[in-house]
């Protein structure tokens, strides 16, 4: 119980933390449109990760394949 506790306070003070920080920042509305966003690591381990899930899943599948394939043919 004290571990949720402590996850959700942690979590509440994050939160009023990011909020506080986005009135200090001024808004910029024009911008230049001619500037491009790089893709930075974020996005690259997100694709790292669903990659990685995808082979985990594959990898399971095979296993439980093969265990089913061994039952059935003794």
């Amino acid at each position: 119980m004290k571990l949720k506790t402590f996850f959700i306070t942690l979590i509440l003070m994050c939160g009023i933390a990011y909020a506080q920080d986005l009135q200090v920042q001024p808004v910029d509305p024009g911008g230049d449109p001619d500037t491009e966003v790089p893709i930075d690591g974020g996005v690259g381990l997100l694709v790292a990760a669903g990659i990685a899930y995808g082979a985990k899943k594959a990898h399971d599948k095979r296993k439980i394949s093969r265990e089913k394939h061994v039952v059935n043919n003794p």
